[in-house]
């Protein structure tokens, strides 16, 4: 069960230097094809916070053709580490209005780029090892990097700051926040991916593929179907993935079904990618897709596919 004082940043519990811990906040502004991420990966005990902000509305293999590009490996965490109110020399600032459920996000560089957005959550942290919310809280789980992990969704409303031009928007998009040692070889292949058809409905799943067919089969870890202001955990779910440019989600079918019997089929097609090298050896293949349900909805959400380098020069 995830605590309020889960919010805060956790002591490590090992001497691993690479015990590490995350917040991932993600979002979108649909008519651009704009993907957005913003990400801190805490090293306690290296006493450094990697941090990335990135803007993307092209569909690119090379990561220094986004839109905007912000990576700072060796940030100095501060003196006294707070991940409730934080403000870091790469100019990423962080507050926590509410615990676990609401953050306000700043982000300015020396060249006047930059954002602001207010995050509220729409659902309680979805704690992945609490059999009460997963179903399937005995499903692998991305080993010691994820001994401690929440999703979530929500809303983002803000307004990015972009070589001059003032960019609001408003979405409904996921999160999620991780603790554990995290090494930066041994990474196993994980799709995070996350669908959203309005405040009312949205997915996210955490899924499994080989590297044998390319990613082509997807199978789930486990995940949520968050409906009318409650999430219910999913206990069965396949898809299949059609790539371009190697590794990049060009097409994705889903099918899953939670805990309740409700079955939701979806599929999506990419408007954006663009490969992000989140810490050393891995590279997440990040796709924009533009969604359809079946009851003939639409929204918008991303695929993380994230595959070790050991993978991709095998």
């Amino acid at each position: 069960m995830i605590t309020e004082q889960d919010a805060a940043l956790h002591k490590p519990d090992s001497d691993h230097p690479a015990w590490a811990e995350t917040n991932y906040f993600g979002f979108y502004v649909p008519e651009r094809s704009m993907n957005c991420g913003v990400y801190a990966l805490w090293r306690p005990n290296l006493g450094v916070v990697h941090t990335t902000v990135c803007l993307n509305s092209r569909r690119t293999t090379h990561y220094w053709e986004i839109d905007y590009c912000d990576m700072q490996a060796h940030v100095p965490m501060p003196a006294d580490p707070d991940l409730l109110n934080y403000r870091l020399a790469s100019g990423l600032s962080v507050r926590c209005t509410d615990p676990n459920m609401a953050w306000e996000v700043d982000f300015e560089d020396d060249t006047g780029n930059g954002l602001h957005f207010e995050y509220r959550s729409l659902m309680d942290p979805f704690d992945i090892h609490d059999p009460s919310q997963n179903p399937r809280a005995e499903a692998w789980a991305w080993g010691t990097h994820y001994s401690g992990h929440f999703d979530q969704t929500g809303v983002y409303e803000g307004e990015i700051r972009l070589s001059g031009e003032r960019i609001p928007f408003r979405c409904t998009s996921t999160m999620d926040h991780s603790w554990g040692a995290r090494p930066e070889r041994g990474t196993r292949n994980m799709s995070w991916v996350h669908a959203h058809f309005g405040e009312d409905l949205a997915m996210h799943a955490i899924l499994t593929f080989d590297a044998a067919d390319r990613g082509a089969t997807l199978r789930l870890v486990n995940g949520y179907l968050l409906e009318d202001g409650a999430a219910h955990g999913l206990v069965a779910g396949q898809g299949t993935s059609i790539r371009s440019d190697g590794w990049f989600a060009d097409t994705i079918t889903l099918e899953v079904t939670d805990r309740r019997g409700r079955t939701l089929s979806i599929a999506g097609d990419m408007v954006s990618c663009f490969p992000w090298p989140a810490w050393p050896n891995i590279v997440v293949f990040n796709s924009l897709l533009h969604w359809r349900e079946g009851d003939g909805r639409t929204g918008y959400g991303e695929t993380q596919d994230i595959v070790s380098v050991a993978t991709l020069t095998a």
